[in-house]
């Protein structure tokens, strides 16, 4: 079971930069799932919790606040996240929250030691999703809940569809298609299902829900964010000067009709997926 080296270089370069730099930014975008997400954990007052792919640590610190006698450990590849995740638990005071820098598919869990693993959008980087989740299968304790948020079908999510608006533009290729690792690497409900039973889960459920979220003042803001993201770097990287100029033009106005109330919404479609370690009974 090998580490996931591609997506800690990714992690701890400009992407990761960007999303620690930006991440109030990204927080407006997905704060939607957050509610659905820790409902979905049915975390008790005095739970161990244990959020892999936390990122800046929004989930991680909601989580602890959850737990109010327990405690949340975030678990992420990159380093520049989790700076800012501790920065801004020690700002808001969470004192039942820590961060550790590792690798989910490998890192050495504490056995048994969680009563609830969840996740916002940080499950589908894995190189080998079944190690990674035969991972945390022990360290579930028994009666333990598995609860994450992954992305649903890329043509259910507006951000997706006004990118899709350049690709006379930019060389969009299999941007945004199933595949893994990525971000669309658990689109498939069906190998979702397979993948955790595979891993040692039970009695996994996967539920579709939408939010909208802000990714901008205006459309020129948003577009901005979403071309200067990882993604869309990495896209303007392969093409003219010119181009990117048109690129960010397209974009603006594709975005125009999402404007309202100062600021530009966007809804994405997510899968919601709960499962239990198997031979436990359902919670």
């Amino acid at each position: 079971m090998g580490g996931n080296t591609a997506q800690a270089k990714a992690w701890n370069g400009y992407e990761g930069e960007q999303w620690a730099r930006s991440q109030e930014r990204w927080d407006a975008v997905n704060d939607g799932f957050n509610q659905p997400l820790l409902d979905a954990a049915a975390l008790s007052k005095t739970a161990s919790v244990l959020d892999i792919g936390c990122g800046a640590g929004r989930t991680t610190r909601l989580a602890a606040r959850r737990a109010g006698f327990g405690r949340a450990l975030g678990l992420d590849l990159s380093a520049p996240m989790l700076d800012k995740a501790r920065e801004s638990a020690l700002r808001e005071g969470v004192q039942n929250v820590s961060f550790v820098h590792g690798d989910a598919q490998v890192h050495p869990m504490e056995a048994e030691g969680f009563d609830a693993v969840i996740s916002r959008y940080g499950m589908t980087f894995f190189t080998d999703p079944v190690a990674a989740f035969a991972n945390l299968r022990r360290a579930l304790r028994p009666g333990g809940r598995l609860a994450f948020i992954c992305a649903a079908e890329a043509e259910a999510n507006e951000w997706l569809q006004a990118l899709a608006s350049l690709k006379d533009i930019l060389p969009l290729g299999g941007f945004g298609k199933p595949g893994g690792p990525g971000m669309f690497s658990l689109t498939d409900p069906d190998r979702i299902r397979g993948l955790l039973t595979a891993g040692g889960f039970a009695a996994v459920q996967v539920q579709r829900i939408e939010a909208a979220g802000k990714w901008g003042a205006d459309a020129a803001d948003a577009a901005a964010f979403l071309l200067d993201s990882g993604p869309g770097r990495h896209l303007l990287d392969q093409v003219t000067v010119q181009q990117q100029t048109r690129a960010r033009q397209a974009l603006t106005a594709a975005l125009r009709r999402y404007e309202m109330n100062g600021a530009v919404w966007l809804r994405s479609s997510s899968w919601l997926v709960t499962a239990i370690p198997r031979g436990a009974a359902r919670p």
